[in-house]
């Protein structure tokens, strides 16, 4: 035997489905009957490799952890501390490098995820295989599987590699790894000709990592490891690339822009000093006192405080982080991408619909509902376990639910008509019949797809009893009940004075009695979680492998789409050039029977159109998508290992709206992030700007050094982590996502930040002067004092970049109070207690010079309260944000 001419493509890329299995044989050159020689399959080993997903290349943990410190931010952090070593401030330097060796931790336990998300690939491949070799059957490793090894497949199996059926007997597969529907998926062995098909319609194909869940088959391997539908999957995670956080990339441009204005003032603040006749190296040391306190390191504390914080709220609500960046990438997300099946929907079938033969709902026993419910309950196969709970297929544990709570329970009706007999469903027939002894006579329940079932009939149940079939009028029915989503089942029944000669002769001639449709329904919740997301502007779609009628009617029930919108199949995604599938993705909102390689290309397209993409998912299909997507959420319940790993977070309660509740969480975080960022920056530049003009203006050093590292300490630490405590403002969900190209400096933040550090610096050189003006020898500490009152003051008004201190009040955010508090308390002690004063060449100030500082720095509050009366009304930020 030679080697086939084929090449080691993936299972759906040959089109087996297409293919007759004789032509299948002969393309893989293999025969049925005996299997490959055992000489061959080793020599196809050789080539193709063994049927295991490839190992990635690792790099050492060491080197994962050394690239964590290349980052710029982390740069300029290190710089602080060795800036703060230098100038002998211990708690600084010790308090940058637990937040430097934090966030290199984060990273490194970010980038061993990749590889865990394979390793838990790997563990769904089946560990051994029954194949025919030799003509004989034996067990052999999956590993050592090859294209043209003839595999067997009994219910309890793991698929170990893509195989083309060759025969199917009752064969039933539950492709949820891969296609994310749950219900089990009937298997034959005819071939499907005609244009490529999506993964769930290959019915005569078996694919590596499903589970037979009924029935037996035979299968010819046509694609092994990598080359499977579970290898292109493992070769997508293990070539993607979480990209970076909104939050991650405003920090980076902010810290590099801080960096270069920060030593560029500082360089600038030496010069002037050394031209005016300064002290040299009483200048160097302003100098870089200054650079430690204009380098905010507090704000990676910040957002690493704030960032766990919604971590923790997230948690309660249902909802596990994985990776704290993403908390606030969900603030700007645009674009929710969902699975249905168990998020959007409950992900149990249910009984929808029911439409009778007698077009009523009489309660006779002989009417076509009662009779209805009866083939529902006993025509069934699910049953209870010794807990008291259903096992079965999930359509029949549907039909075992919808008639018991009609009254037609079926252990209660089991022993008045036992079952004697039984035509199992298959592929072919479409339809499962029962034989019932129902005392001195025999009745036939038949249930199966309408289009098997109605041809069967020669009447249909009416109000009067048996009447005219008419069953064009009954297949329009079916069609349009499937139109609107439904999987619809036909009941039929007969009645026999006597056994028939064979079971295929009960099923004839039988009487129609109903339609049932079945559908997953959708969540309660999930409706009113779908309109919060449109006005917050965020869009949601639906990607399901489900077929496109059920994923319509969905969407339209839930309000994701109008009954109007097109669904896009996987084939289309697959086929449409790239140019076209971006220009439509914007307005697409149902995509269905999609392949993993379809959620990849959707994402993407999204986010080439500019936008951030929330990914969920549950399967092994989903894993790709959710680890390229901005942010990938993994159901908790019904997910899988793969899909978990390859997250950013996980809903342990699987539900659509808690999405939701995150999206407000991110938005809250980084409107708290942001007021950091215009805290830290306005008061900064307050610094900055007073040490560089006092002695353009003539006035002398208006502070020391340790007055510089002692605000840094006191004003940027404590109460600037209080901010991450601040509630969400009152318009969270009412205003549309952030553009994701926007500035951290946007809407009027840089703005603010230069205004008020002039207003700052303003206030202060004025008392530095009035006093120096009036001899009063305490010039430099009611300086001082001016500054850090003024600093806390804006903290007080920027709580809310809105709303005014005076309407909101300080009780949504009391660490935050009892930060100021706190530190205004510490201020005083540098003026007030005697080795304190030592340490800080302060002066106690008399009630009058006190008073005057508060007076002064309250100035800032009035300001900036003046500043967001005037943005409430439009008339502020409007057009200068253009400019952010």
């Amino acid at each position: 035997m030679t080697l086939p001419a084929v090449s080691p493509t993936p299972a759906r890329a040959r089109q087996w489905h297409a293919l007759e299995t004789e032509a299948v044989l002969r393309a893989l050159d293999s025969n049925a009957a005996t299997g490959l020689v055992t000489a061959e399959a080793r020599r196809r080993l050789q080539v193709w490799g063994p049927n295991a997903l490839e190992e990635p290349d690792r790099r050492s943990p060491f080197r994962i952890l050394l690239a964590q410190f290349a980052d710029v931010i982390v740069l300029v952090l290190l710089a602080a501390a060795a800036l703060a070593a230098l100038m002998r401030e211990l708690v600084d330097l010790v308090a940058i490098l637990v937040i430097v060796l934090l966030d290199a931790a984060l990273g490194f336990v970010q980038e061993l995820r990749a590889e865990r998300a394979v390793a838990a690939l790997r563990s769904l491949t089946a560990p051994s295989a029954r194949v025919r070799r030799d003509a004989i059957e034996r067990t052999v490793p999956a590993a050592a599987l090859v294209p043209g090894d003839i595999v067997l497949l009994e219910a309890g199996n793991v698929v170990p590699a893509d195989l083309r059926l060759l025969e199917a007997a009752r064969l039933r597969v539950n492709e949820a790894p891969l296609t994310g529907e749950s219900h089990p998926v009937d298997k034959h062995a005819a071939p499907l000709p005609g244009a490529p098909r999506a993964l769930g319609d290959c019915l005569n194909m078996a694919y590596k990592g499903t589970m037979v869940s009924q029935g037996r088959g035979e299968g010819v391997v046509a694609a092994t490891g990598g080359h499977t539908e579970l290898g292109r999957i493992a070769d997508l995670l293990a070539r993607g690339v979480s990209p970076r956080t909104p939050l991650q990339q405003r920090l980076l441009r902010f810290s590099r822009q801080l960096a270069v204005i920060v030593l560029a003032l500082c360089a600038l603040i030496f010069l002037a000093g050394l031209l005016r006749g300064e002290d040299a190296r009483v200048m160097f040391m302003t100098a870089l006192s200054l650079a430690v306190a204009a380098i905010p390191e507090a704000l990676a504390a910040v957002v690493t405080v704030s960032l766990a914080l919604g971590a923790r709220r997230l948690a309660r609500q249902q909802a596990l982080v994985r990776r704290l960046p993403v908390v606030e990438t969900l603030g700007s997300v645009t674009y929710i991408a969902s699975d249905k099946t168990g998020t959007l929907t409950q992900g149990r079938m249910r009984v929808r619909e029911i439409r009778t033969s007698d077009g009523a709902a009489p309660t006779s026993p002989s009417s076509a509902r009662a009779l209805l419910l009866k083939g529902m309950a006993l025509n069934n196969d699910a049953e209870r376990d010794a807990d008291g709970a259903l096992i079965g297929d999930p359509t029949e544990t549907a039909l075992y639910e919808a008639a018991a709570r009609a009254g037609c329970v079926k252990e209660e009706l089991e022993p008045l008509e036992p079952r004697v007999a039984e035509l199992p469903f298959s592929g072919e027939r479409a339809r499962m019949s029962t034989l019932h002894r129902a005392g001195a006579e025999f009745v036939v329940y038949t249930k199966g797809a309408p289009e098997s079932v109605i041809p069967l009939c020669d009447a249909r149940m009416g109000r009067t009893g048996a009447e005219p079939l008419r069953a064009t009028e009954l297949l329009t029915d079916a069609e349009t009940m499937a139109a609107s989503g439904l999987r619809v089942l036909a009941f039929a029944m007969r009645r026999l004075q006597a056994l028939p000669p064979s079971l295929e002769q009960a099923e004839e001639r039988q009487v129609f009695v109903g339609l049932v449709g079945l559908m997953d329904p959708p969540r309660g919740e999930a409706r009113e979680a779908v309109a919060l997301c449109r006005s917050a502007g965020v869009h949601v779609v639906m990607i399901t492998g489900d077929h496109p009628a059920t994923a319509r009617a969905i969407a339209v029930e839930l309000g994701i789409a109008t009954a109007t919108d097109d669904v896009v199949s996987g084939v289309q995604v697959a086929t449409a050039p790239p140019e076209v599938l971006e220009a439509r993705v914007r307005d697409i909102r149902i995509y269905a029977r999609v392949s993993p390689e379809d959620k990849l290309r959707i994402v993407e397209a999204l986010q080439r159109q500019g936008e951030y993409v929330a990914m969920t998912g549950d399967g092994v299909n989903d894993a790709p998508a959710l680890q390229r997507a901005d942010i990938g959420i993994a159901m908790g319940r019904t997910g899988t290992d793969v899909a978990r790993e390859a997250s950013d977070m996980v809903l342990l309660d699987d539900d659509f709206a808690t999405i939701v509740a995150a999206v407000r969480e991110g938005r809250r975080i980084y409107d708290n992030v942001r007021r950091f960022v215009r805290y830290t920056l306005a008061t900064n530049s307050g610094e900055v700007w007073t040490l560089l003009l006092a002695p353009l203006l003539g006035l002398p050093l208006p502070l020391l050094p340790v007055h510089i590292l002692w605000m840094n300490l006191v004003t940027d630490g404590l109460p600037g982590l209080a901010l991450a405590a601040e509630p969400a403002e009152r318009d969270i969900m009412q205003r549309p996502p952030r553009p994701p190209a926007e500035s951290i400096f946007a809407r009027g933040l840089w703005q603010h930040a230069l205004w008020v550090g002039l207003l700052m610096t303003g206030v202060t050189l004025t008392v530095q002067g009035w006093t120096l003006g009036a001899g009063d020898a305490h010039w430099q500490s009611m300086t001082f004092t001016v500054l850090t009152l003024s600093q806390l003051a804006h903290l007080l008004a920027i709580m809310s970049e809105r709303d005014s201190l005076f309407s909101r009040g300080l009780r949504g955010n009391r660490p935050l109070l009892m930060a100021v508090l706190l530190t205004f308390a510490l201020q005083l002690c540098t003026l007030y207690v005697p080795w304190m004063r030592l340490a800080f060449r302060t002066a106690p100030l008399t009630p009058g010079e006190l008073l005057a500082c508060v007076a002064a720095a309250s100035l800032v509050f009035l300001a900036v309260e003046l500043e967001k009366w005037l943005v409430r009304r439009g008339r502020l930020y409007g057009t200068l944000s253009a400019f952010a």
